[in-house]
């Protein structure tokens, strides 16, 4: 059955490309739905959603931004009015997926765009400008957007950009015919979300194990900044009933400038929804601030204002550097988590593992330091709420032991 694939482009300076990339579409036996984001002039081909219309949804006026041409306030209000255009086709049935072409304007725009779309629903971005590394995170951020490398601009057609805008819809296509659309999950098991990365060692999968013996389905997320985000992005959206926020370094990472920062606002979603969450110190241990060469360059902001060679330090490899957070850091970190996790509406636990809060910060890890460590339980017994359960567990992050109170902390939580 024929599907719906909204093209977006700018159609003043693109319209070739766009009618091949459409034409090879419905080659696949797809329609195609082309909708105009350009701000610059009339449009080479005919449009199926005007840059007119986009403007009037967004609340402007086409005719004002061409002649104003200040993309600084005009962009916003073309996102915003083909954002309301895009989740109004979804809503009807008339989008199975989106996909565009660009450099770094064009491509900001488009994802910006495609990141109001839940996730599972295709979205598909050619970008001579996704291998910028500064840009290319920011493009996908926290939502599921595949993008490839088009290697050159496509401004015209050539035997080039024929190849790219190709593969551009076979990619597309491939997407939607193997998409049922928006994800949500269908299990009658409580849904359970867990960070983790290879520094808890094998706690989170003890913890899933567990959990899925005892009924529940668990979704884990890759603490590095990003992932964690993620998280917070489909707790907000209801997908999960708890929580367990095995590695919630983003908040110290963003806080001291680290590697895997997330945002101002992570460890807040799941206390806005109210849903039971178990929160563990595991990386408020640690600093990545790699990679190696850094350590050795004269600059670096944050090398040298925190004094990171002088501390303890867990080189893997040649990208990543850990170092050890100080007790004045694991202060400032105590007093950002409680004040979160003060405004939560829901039931809240921190659960202290003694032995070490990750495998590095355990007696024989490279980041052994005790005395840091043993600085974070009366901050936070002194600076959370009554309610909020901290309990310090005998035993490694890495253990049986460890597992076993997060899961049993949960399950009580849940009302189990």
């Amino acid at each position: 059955m024929k599907k719906n694939i909204v093209v977006a482009a700018t159609l003043d300076t693109k319209g070739e490309p766009a009618q091949y990339l459409k034409e090879c579409i419905e080659a696949r036996n797809h329609k195609v739905l082309l909708l105009d984001i350009n701000t610059g002039g009339e449009p080479t081909i005919k449009p199926d959603i005007s840059a007119d219309m986009v403007a009037k949804a967004g609340g402007g006026d086409i005719h004002k931004f061409r002649a104003s041409r200040n993309t600084g306030e005009i962009t916003p209000i073309m996102i915003e009015g083909a954002i309301k255009i895009v989740s109004e086709l979804l809503r009807i049935g008339r989008l199975s997926g989106i996909v565009s072409f660009g450099g770094a304007s064009g491509t900001t725009i488009a994802t910006s765009i495609m990141k109001a779309l839940p996730f599972g629903v295709p979205k598909f971005m050619a970008s001579s400008a996704a291998s910028m590394p500064a840009y290319a995170a920011r493009y996908m951020d926290t939502k599921d957007i595949t993008m490839m490398h088009s290697v050159i601009d496509i401004d015209n057609l050539n035997d080039l950009s024929k190849s790219v805008l190709e593969r551009t819809a076979g990619a597309i296509c491939g997407m939607v015919d193997a998409s049922t659309g928006p994800v949500k999950p269908k299990s009658d098991k409580p849904l359970i979300a867990i960070t983790e990365f290879r520094f808890n060692g094998e706690s989170s999968r003890y913890i899933q194990e567990m959990l899925h013996e005892m009924g529940y389905e668990v979704i884990p997320f890759h603490a590095q900044g990003i992932g964690d985000r993620a998280m917070d992005d489909l707790v907000d959206q209801g997908v999960f009933d708890g929580v367990i926020d095995l590695v919630p370094a983003g908040i110290s990472e963003y806080l001291l400038g680290g590697n895997r920062a997330a945002d101002a606002t992570r460890m807040e979603a799941a206390g806005r929804r109210g849903i039971p969450q178990v929160i563990t110190p595991c990386g408020f241990d640690i600093l990545s601030c790699g990679p190696v060469e850094r350590r050795d360059r004269a600059d670096d902001p944050l090398w040298n204002s925190r004094k990171l060679a002088e501390r303890k330090i867990f080189i893997p490899d040649k990208y990543r550097v850990q170092v050890r957070t100080s007790t004045q850091e694991i202060h400032e970190i105590g007093l950002v988590v409680a004040e979160k996790l003060n405004r939560s509406h829901g039931p809240v636990a921190v659960l202290v593992p003694t032995q070490g809060w990750s495998i590095l910060s355990a007696k024989e890890g490279a980041l052994y330091e005790p005395e840091s460590d043993a600085s974070l339980v009366p901050l936070l017994r002194q600076h959370l709420r009554s309610d909020i359960v901290v309990e310090e567990i005998d035993a490694r992050i890495d253990s049986h032991e460890f597992a076993g109170a997060v899961v049993t902390t949960l399950h009580k939580m849940m009302g189990g």
